[in-house]
């Protein structure tokens, strides 16, 4: 059994693998988020939302959908749809088809705003991340990431919803 366990544990090599992958995929999403706020006054959580409503069909989503479509718990969403509602970037409403739905839309001034923050965030995406690879390299981590995804959730859909519609960010 010792001996089984052994070879669960990660070599040397694929320690430095892993450590080198969180801590650059961390330095990534730190300037990104930096950029996007400093250019566009969203955070990345403002962005993931404004970016799930302006893909839903007529800009609206029930919230527990757009809770799954983010990845969050309903609480941490129900927060930060309060804040976003707060600068008119969203509104709620109840369902009418559910009493203990809400259903979540995008408003004019958040679908501005985030048209607005598309342009330099995609331009940042482009310079931090496609720049610094070949299309030989992308290629091999689209495969790597598309691997890992079905490893850990083989029954998501979320990977193949977004390259459908063509606006990753």
């Amino acid at each position: 059994m010792a001996q089984g366990r052994r070879r669960a544990m990660p070599s040397r090599e694929q320690l430095r693998i892993w450590r080198d992958y969180i801590e650059t995929t961390e330095l990534l999403r730190t300037r990104l988020e930096g950029r996007l706020q400093s250019e566009s006054s969203l955070s990345s959580a403002d962005y993931r939302v404004l970016l799930a409503l302006s893909e839903a069909d007529r800009t609206t989503l029930r919230s527990s959908a757009l809770a799954e479509r983010v990845g969050w718990q309903r609480s941490r969403l129900s927060h930060h749809l309060a804040r976003m509602e707060k600068r008119d970037l969203i509104r709620r409403t109840p369902c009418l088809d559910d009493v203990h739905g809400v259903d979540v839309h995008l408003t004019d001034l958040g679908a501005e705003s985030f048209r607005r923050g598309s342009v330099p965030h995609l331009r940042s995406v482009h310079e931090l991340f496609v720049d610094a690879l070949t299309p030989e390299q992308l290629a091999g981590l689209d495969a790597a990431v598309t691997a890992l995804r079905e490893h850990l959730d083989p029954e998501d859909t979320g990977l193949s919803r977004r390259r459908d519609t063509g606006r990753n960010s």
